[in-house]
């Protein structure tokens, strides 16, 4: 149980006069009195980043199957852009590439070979094409000299000529299908040489992938492995894209509180907060009320108490001067008192006084009045004004009342 301190509030009545005179209100007060104030109810937060960025395994392609864990960075460890925080074991990649390199160098000689062989049939077509050209020559030339020769001399030099001109339209027409045929075979061998080299490639690429730097300072904070419900360690294999490391910015910070409903109503954004770090006693840190969630949830899973989740967004410096003060990490836990400014009204003499006040905790019968009022000040407990307004109503109308009255009789 702790205890400060302060100015507290007891509760009494007194009477309001009405402008008429004749009639009184009682309107409640409370005097300020110093004494000892026990405090049974705060609320406990925990630091969190406002932004934060996450380091997921690399993207790999399925052909290298999972990921294993070669070296990770320690939970809780400082870092800089740049700094290595994860490595993967490259073993297997590196074998797949070896197989790849391999494999287009083979891919490399068989197109050399290809090429030579498409070169050698090509020449021994054209030599079968340039023969038929020369066969044709010298049968037209036969047929042209053999005018004077016998009809079936001539007869079979025609035959001659022609079966010399189907050679050579086979052997042009030969060429052009081994052409075509060539042509395809080496848009095939180039394909398996372009995939081969792909393969190269995204091993390559995968080789450089394994090594996982930070993309931005912060602190490093290890994401739990759903399966064991530990932080990822070193040796085990994870897929693609898995959730690793949070990497928070430690220059915007949070405190994340849950209220109790029956305190919420105090609470709004805007509201000034005091947080002191539950590591560092002695240190105090200043925050603002950002958000007030609409919905309560369960304090816990089995508990029956409502609870509304609010931020606090600590605006003074943090994680700047070292050296003055500590660091704020997330996850640390911190008491936050949300300081709460309100209106009172002092009575002065016969006259009420509107003050502003700074109220601190509370507890079911006293309030810690930090500053707006003295010992002794007696305090309304409701708007005394709206209690006047009320009564001089009630008397102006009872004065109406009487007034008609007295008319009625006088006439009579």
């Amino acid at each position: 149980m702790r205890y400060l301190n302060f100015c507290f509030v007891t509760t009494a009545f007194i009477l309001l006069t009405a402008c008429g005179g004749n009639k009184q209100e009682e309107v409640a007060v409370a005097e300020v009195q110093h004494g000892t104030f026990y405090i049974d109810l705060y609320e406990e937060g925990e630091i969190q980043a406002t932004q934060s960025r996450i380091i997921r395994s690399p993207e790999i392609p399925w052909r290298y199957g999972n990921l294993k864990i070669a070296t990770m960075i320690e939970d809780g460890t400082e870092v800089e852009e740049g700094d290595t925080v994860i490595t993967f074991d490259p073993s297997d990649i590196r074998k797949a590439m070896v197989d790849a390199e391999q494999r287009l160098e083979l891919n490399y000689a068989e197109r050399e070979k290809m090429v030579a062989q498409h070169e050698s049939n090509l020449e021994g077509m054209k030599s079968d094409l340039e023969v038929s050209r020369i066969s044709l020559e010298i049968s037209r030339i036969n047929l042209e000299s053999a005018q004077y020769e016998a009809e079936i001399s001539r007869k079979q030099m025609q035959l001659s000529l022609e079966q010399a001109e189907i050679a050579q339209e086979q052997a042009e027409t030969q060429i052009e299908n081994t052409r075509k045929v060539q042509h395809e075979e080496m848009l095939q061998m180039d394909l398996t040489i372009h995939q081969a080299e792909q393969e190269v490639e995204d091993a390559r690429e995968t080789l450089e992938k394994l090594v996982v730097k930070s993309p931005s300072p912060g602190i490093v904070i290890l994401r739990k492995n759903y399966q064991t419900g530990v932080a990822f360690q070193e040796g085990e294999q994870v897929w693609s894209n898995t959730d690793l490391i949070e990497l928070p910015n430690l220059r915007e910070l949070k405190a994340e509180v849950e209220i109790n409903e029956v305190d919420i109503a105090k609470v709004q954004t805007g509201l000034k907060v005091i947080i002191r770090p539950d590591a560092y006693s002695d240190s105090t840190y200043t925050g603002e009320v950002v958000n007030v969630a609409n919905l309560a949830i369960g304090k816990t899973t089995d508990s029956k108490i409502k609870v509304f989740p609010v931020d606090i967004l600590i605006t003074s410096p943090v994680n700047q001067a070292k050296d003055k003060a500590p660091v704020m990490m997330p996850g640390m836990t911190v008491s936050c008192r949300l300081l709460i400014e309100d209106i009172v009204y002092v009575k002065s003499g016969k006259d009420w006084q509107e003050r502003t006040v700074e109220l601190a905790d509370r507890n079911t019968d006293y309030v810690i009045v930090k500053s707006g009022v003295e010992k002794g000040d007696k305090l309304a407990l409701s708007n005394p004004f709206a209690q006047q307004s009320k009564a001089d109503k009630k008397a102006t109308k009872e004065d109406e009342d009487a007034s008609k009255s007295s008319k009625g009789k006088n006439k009579k």
